[in-house]
């Protein structure tokens, strides 16, 4: 060691505190580390450098999570897993350790609500359970977004906000953080354990809101799974109406109650059209329903396929929400699945596809 130079970097000694709780490190001076490099350890959390330390806990030994000494906001422990094949981001809320209090008793309710960014609609933002009076909840919750595609994986990002619920009063926010998701490969899991960080969420304004709802009217209304399968021994296409995600809300309380309605057409009588059962206060319902229609295989590609998605209203018109048209017509996507039908018969192919506000089907009776 040459004079001048500061000591080696020394492994944590015998003492070093049970694994029961997170150990503090902190380097002193703050260097520059490899990752192969012991940290220093910091037996009193008092003789912590004024700046910053750093949190490794031993579930997670590679994870050592370096956090400014003023985020007092507490971590939370995460995975996320998306799976390519069937279009779905599974978040697994683990737990927080040493949240802010926020109630009198020194403690908090603390959930986790997770949210898709861009996107201001209740149908991307899923939440866990609310635990009680608890600054170290164990959630053990998975929550899953269903019609994620590629795509999205590129462009959006998830934030995961903690908040304290409150019986009597509005919830409070105590600390979130955000991830990329194209910083995610498919059909490997993540773990993530990081501090939270003091980002206030900004307030929704009726211009901002006008300008979003404006958006969403012209683009994306939600997501739709529909599969395709030609019986050739009955000589009937098989149309399945699985679930929708992401809808857009289309009554005050910023839900649906959606039904599906298919049509195919042209030449194909009151026999063309089908729908499903309606859904009550949901923007990602699940169906599960089949229509057949009789046909032979050869018309099928003179035909076409337009599928909507409707709000069901008690005394008025029912609201188009969005819709989509598979057919030889389709472009992208809807062409692909249309043209997978045809040419693979009795095999049921199944794909998400994307609903916008044109509707080519007249007018819900």
């Amino acid at each position: 060691m040459t004079a001048g130079s500061p000591p080696p970097l020394q492994p944590c000694p015998p003492t070093a505190p049970p694994p029961t709780a997170p150990l503090l490190y902190c380097p002193t001076p703050l260097l520059p580390r490899s990752p192969t490099a012991p940290l220093p350890y910091s037996p009193a959390p008092t003789t912590l450098c004024s700046h910053f330390f750093y949190i490794v806990d031993v579930q997670f030994p590679l994870a050592a999570i370096f956090c400014p000494l003023s985020a007092t906001l507490g971590m939370l422990e995460f995975s996320l897993l998306y799976e390519e094949e069937n279009n779905t981001l599974h978040c697994n809320i683990i737990r927080g350790k040493g949240l802010k209090s926020m109630d009198s008793n020194g403690l908090a309710d603390p959930y986790v609500k997770l949210h898709l960014l861009p996107g201001a609609s209740k149908s991307n933002k899923l939440r866990t359970k609310t635990l009680r009076n608890t600054l170290n909840p164990s959630w053990n919750e998975t929550l899953v977004y269903h019609g994620i595609t590629n795509e999205d994986m590129q462009k959006k990002t998830l934030r995961l906000s903690v908040s304290d619920e409150d019986k009597f009063g509005h919830n409070e926010f105590i600390g979130e953080t955000r991830v990329v998701l194209k910083k995610l490969k498919p059909n490997q899991k993540k773990n993530f354990s990081v501090c939270l960080e003091r980002v206030i969420p900004v307030k929704r304004t009726a211009a901002g809101g006008a300008v979003r709802g404006m958006a969403l009217y012209e683009e994306e209304r939600g997501r739709i799974l529909v599969s395709l399968s030609y019986n050739s021994q009955r000589s009937q296409l098989i149309v399945g109406i699985n679930r929708c995600a992401h809808l857009a809300p289309m009554d005050a309380n910023g839900y649906s109650d959606p039904y599906v309605k298919i049509c195919l057409k042209p030449d194909m009588g009151k026999k063309a059209k089908n729908k499903t059962q309606i859904k009550k206060k949901t923007l990602n319902p699940e169906f599960n329903e089949e229509f057949s229609y009789e046909i032979k295989h050869s018309e099928l590609a003179k035909k076409t396929l337009d599928i909507s998605v409707w709000d069901y209203d008690i005394g008025k018109a029912n609201d188009f929400i969005g819709g989509c048209q598979l057919g030889i017509t389709a472009k992208g996507e809807c062409l692909k699945h249309w043209y997978e039908c045809l040419k693979n018969k009795d095999k049921k192919i199944e794909r998400w596809h994307v609903l916008y506000n044109q509707n080519n089907i007249e007018a819900d009776d």
